[in-house]
């Protein structure tokens, strides 16, 4: 069902893939990608991968594809990107959008490979290392993904992506309340027209009621999808 001979890429495993991709995001509690239009001061490489656009085929639990799938459709995808490489190897945009179709079907570390390799060129590359940085985040290595956010904030300090993310991951990973606030904070600070600062309000209001609890307490409600 989800066989395509090699070099092609289907509308079904285009939709799959897409839907993936969503699932993830809502899973990490909508952590952004370094390219993502919210990013309002995001340096460097900025070539997002192209979008993925929805086949028509509705899916189903049964067609949920597995690990090797995922990695196959990246594969096939990226072919054309890896060629073009060939014959541009200093080419860290390219190098950017083949990390991106990686960390899209939920390749890490071969997303990293990537995302490092363009890093090389582009040392300063503030949206690849954000989305690097969230890579190691979803790959369980949440100190990492903080080192490089924090690199991040070092070139660029009103980088609204890694701000956001970094709260998320200080809070959901290591239950850094008082440093999830800041970064959310510094966030609003620096983009007072940021497109989802209720959002960001909310996730404040959260993080202040959960220092607050005591044990027994009932929890704060669930971030809002």
């Amino acid at each position: 069902m989800m066989e395509a001979k090699q070099g092609q890429w289907t509308s079904t495993q285009a939709y799959v893939l897409s839907v993936i991709c969503l699932l993830v995001g809502v899973a990490v509690g909508y952590l952004v990608r370094g390219s993502a239009p919210e990013n309002t001061k995001g340096g460097g490489v900025n070539a997002a991968a192209a979008p993925i656009q929805p086949g028509s085929t509705p899916m189903t639990s049964a067609q949920q594809p597995t690990p090797e799938q995922l990695r196959h459709m990246a594969d096939t995808q990226a072919e054309p990107l890896l060629t073009q490489l060939k014959s541009d190897p200093k080419n860290s945009a390219l190098m950017y959008q083949i990390g991106n179709l990686y960390y899209d079907a939920q390749q890490y570390p071969e997303a990293i490979k990537y995302y490092e390799d363009a890093l090389k060129i582009d040392p300063k590359a503030t949206d690849v290392r954000t989305d690097m940085a969230t890579a190691y985040h979803l790959m369980g290595q949440p100190d990492r993904a903080i080192q490089e956010y924090d690199a991040v904030l070092k070139i660029d300090g009103e980088h609204a992506n890694a701000l956001f993310n970094e709260g998320m991951v200080k809070w959901q990973d290591k239950m850094d309340l008082p440093g999830a606030i800041a970064s959310w904070k510094r966030l609003l600070e620096a983009h007072p027209d940021y497109p989802q600062r209720d959002r960001v309000q909310q996730l404040i209001a959260q993080a202040q009621q959960h220092q607050t609890m005591t044990p027994g307490s009932a929890p704060s409600p669930a971030i809002a999808k």
